[in-house]
This record gives structure tokens, C-alpha cells and sequence, in this order.
């Protein structure tokens, strides 16, 4: 008997692998049915986005937006335009012995609550709000995805979702457009793909050909150097796949702000993402959903940290590699843009296509929870992880360099700009809003 009240068999004259697919077959259709009889319910949808959509808005206990205040000693985070500095020496490497004993404890946990009563958001909120710059970016975003070809069309809806405001209120650490439109164009050619290729099928997206598509993709991401006889053949790719033109667009304006192993952290963490789309893709396809610890495994990977990877190159230094590629500041950063993305995963499960998945409809399907409960877990989650990246932040900027306590600090701003955004984006709040 599924949630709807109706009895559903599968046929049995199988045996081996044939009766391990029907089993499955009758778990994932159990699953669906569940899922469906809770989101059917009477305005449940338009009740989650309101939730969501307040939780975000209401920063009157968001801590500050200022992570040296959390951490003490702050430094002044101003707009800059520093010469990169390379060489910096830092304390990490000859500091290791001490960082256990740096880390604080961590606390016991606390028994699950009877009530769906949903904890405040540990996030702050921006630390600088420039409207008129945001636009600035904006109008220069639409203007360039009008020439490269992505969103043909919908260049006003486009332009409501506020993508350069969204890297206006990410990036405080400078006030130059140029490098501001730079990790916007990036921004916007990552969400473009993932409609273009996984998304949306009007525009051509077919999750059985995402693997192939994100393949040929990251030849423009990291440029493969083709036989010549060959060459004249990517050309032609690139000049007519509008989303492989608008990643060597934004690439070639990103080169200009970046260092080399800049440029380096950006393709590799760009190759980690196009994989993690294509499990998104590979699930689909089969009809698999994955465990909540599969799919935070896979929100690991598949978060904001693409953009957030270029914090430093935006604002005009470098975090040396062997403080960013460090494994506990690897893991503090990481957790940040996890904890970010979760915030997508709320606002957006409303919205999303019926085979796709978010934590909160993870927590649904696998977990049996209620909406408001489902909400409230991911709430819960998202707090331990910016706990969790404060309390690593304030260890290692004790024995890392003062590029590092930066870069801790714009890691934090970064996700309070991305909550406003979130909070006031067309994108999340416009009825005819669709993917961007």
C-alpha cells in the first residue's frame, strides 16, 4: 500500500538481478509516492517558499558580517587594489603540532526537540551593500550574455535576478566593475550549464548526454591543445555552443585577475563540479535517489565554492598555495560553501524539477520527515557547518599569515552577501521565476 492508499506490485517472474531491479523499482516508486502525497498537500509549496523566504529575510539575530569581530583583534576589510604578493611566508606548515590543541571541543549533542519549532540562521548578513555598482555589474552581465547567446530572449528576466549584485554583495573586498563582472560572468555561465546541459529541456538539456557535454565543456574550462588538423573542429564548437563560448568569454576576462595557480585552484575546482553535475545526471537517468549522506557528500562538491574560490583574485591578492591547499583550511573553506549552497537547497526544493533533489526532499524521501521538519534539519545542519568554520577560522589564523585571517574573514562575508541575495533575488522570488 503506497502513501496515496493504492496497492502497487511489481511482477516477480524474475530472479537475480532482474528481481533486484524490481525491488528497487518498487522502493523508488514507495518513495515518490510519499513524496508526492506530502508536497500535494494544500499550498504546502507556497507555505516552504514563505518559510524560506523569511528565515533568509530576517537578519535581526544574523551575527556580524564581520568575522574579525567574532574572532577579535579585527583588521579592517577595505576595497583594495594590492599587487599579489606570492611569497608570503606562513606559519601553517611549522605550526601543525599545535592545531590539535587549538581546535575546541565539540560540544555534546543535544537531544532531538519533539517540536518543528526551526532554529534562527547562523549567517550574517552583508558587509557592504552598493546598489548602484551592483547594477553597474548587472547591466554590463546582460549586455555580455546577449553577445556570447546564452538566454536568448530573456535578457530582462536575466537582468531581475541581480547576478551582479550578487557579486557585489559577495566580493567586498573590491569596488572595480571589471574585476566584479569578471567572477560574474563565470558565475552566470556555471548556472546557464546546468540548465543548458541538466536543467531545462527547452533548451536542450538531456541528462543522458550531460557526462559527454560537461567532457567537451571542461576542454574550454582547462583548453585542450588539439592536433592541428583538429583544431579548426573545437573552434567551431565553441563559436556554436553558446555556454562553451560563454566559459572561454568569462575565462579569458577572468585571466586577467589571476595568478597562475589562481587560474589553477579555479579549472580544478570547476573539474570537482562538472562531475558532481553528472552524478546529478546519473540519477536521473536511473531513477536512483541517494542516501542523505550520499547527497551531502554530494553538496559537498556541487556548492558555491567555484566562485568563492576566487575570493582572493577578485579582491586583488593571493592566498599562497600552501595555506589554501592546506587540509584543515581546505576543510574550513569547504564547509563554508557547503553551508552556503544549503541555503539554495531551501529556497529553491519548491521549485524544483520532479526528479531533481535538494536536502530538505532528501531528508523527505529518506529520512520520512515532514516539510517543516525536513526544513528544520537543514537548518540545523547548515548552523553546525558555519559553527564549525568559525571555530576552524579562529584556530588557524592564529599561526597562519595575515593573508589567511583575510581570507577566513571574505569567506564569511561571502556567504552573508549570498544570504541577502537569496533574500531578495527574482530568481527565488517572482512567480514566473524560472532557472537562471
Amino acid at each position: 500500500m503506497n502513501a496515496s492508499g493504492i496497492r502497487v506490485s511489481f511482477p516477480r517472474s524474475v530472479t537475480g538481478r532482474g528481481l533486484l531491479a524490481c525491488d528497487a523499482m518498487e522502493r523508488r516508486f514507495e518513495q515518490v509516492m510519499s513524496l508526492m502525497s506530502r508536497l500535494s498537500a494544500p499550498n504546502a509549496t507556497d507555505e516552504l517558499s514563505r518559510l524560506a523566504a523569511s528565515m533568509l529575510s530576517d537578519m535581526t539575530t544574523a551575527p556580524t558580517g564581520e568575522l574579525a569581530a567574532l574572532l577579535g583583534d579585527p583588521p579592517r576589510m577595505t576595497p583594495s587594489s594590492l599587487v599579489f604578493v606570492t611569497e608570503q611566508p606562513s606559519m601553517l606548515g611549522m605550526s601543525a603540532a599545535q592545531l590539535p590543541f587549538l581546535r575546541p571541543e565539540p560540544e555534546p549533542a543535544e537531544p532531538a526537540e519533539d517540536d518543528d519549532e526551526i532554529p534562527e540562521l547562523f549567517c550574517p548578513g552583508p558587509v557592504r551593500d552598493n546598489p548602484a555598482l551592483g547594477e553597474e555589474v548587472n547591466e554590463r552581465l546582460v549586455e555580455w550574455a546577449e553577445e556570447v547567446g546564452i538566454y536568448p530572449g530573456r535578457s530582462e528576466y536575466l537582468r531581475s535576478c541581480g547576478f551582479g549584485r550578487l557579486i557585489m554583495l559577495t566580493h567586498p573586498g573590491t569596488d572595480d566593475p571589471d574585476r566584479l563582472l569578471a567572477a560574474t560572468k563565470l558565475v552566470v555561465a556555471e548556472w546557464a550549464a546546468d540548465d543548458y546541459y541538466l536543467d531545462e529541456e527547452d533548451v536542450g538539456a538531456d541528462p543522458r548526454r550531460t557526462a559527454a557535454r560537461f567532457g567537451l565543456l571542461y576542454g574550454v574550462v582547462d583548453p585542450v591543445p588539439l592536433p592541428y588538423r583538429y583544431e579548426h573542429e573545437l573552434k567551431r564548437h565553441i563559436e556554436q555552443d553558446p555556454i562553451a563560448l560563454a566559459f572561454r568569454s568569462g575565462m579569458e576576462h577572468l585571466a586577467r585577475y589571476t595568478t597562475v595557480t589562481q587560474m589553477a585552484r579555479f579549472q580544478h575546482q570547476m573539474a570537482i563540479l562538472f562531475t558532481t553535475l553528472d552524478q546529478n545526471a546519473s540519477w536521473r537517468v536511473t531513477g536512483e535517489r541517494p542516501a542523505v549522506w550520499e547527497y551531502l557528500m554530494h553538496r559537498h562538491h556541487n556548492s558555491y565554492l567555484p566562485p568563492m574560490t576566487l575570493i582572493d583574485a577578485i579582491a586583488g591578492y593571493e592566498l599562497p598555495p600552501q595555506e589554501y591547499y592546506d587540509p584543515r583550511v581546505r576543510e574550513a573553506f569547504t564547509m563554508a560553501g557547503m553551508a552556503a549552497v544549503l541555503l539554495n537547497d531551501m529556497h529553491s526544493m519548491s521549485k524544483e524539477a520532479d526528479d531533481d533533489i535538494s536536502l530538505p526532499i532528501a531528508l523527505m524521501e529518506q529520512e520520512g520527515c515532514s516539510q517543516r521538519q525536513a526544513i528544520k534539519r537543514t537548518v540545523e545542519i547548515h548552523n553546525e557547518l558555519m559553527k564549525r568554520f568559525v571555530a576552524e577560522a579562529a584556530a588557524l589564523s592564529l599561526v597562519g599569515s595575515p593573508m589567511l585571517r583575510r581570507f577566513f574573514a571574505e569567506t564569511w562575508a561571502w556567504c552573508g552577501g549570498s544570504r541577502e541575495w537569496h533574500a531578495t533575488s527574482r530568481r527565488y522570488h517572482s512567480e514566473d521565476a524560472s532557472a537562471a
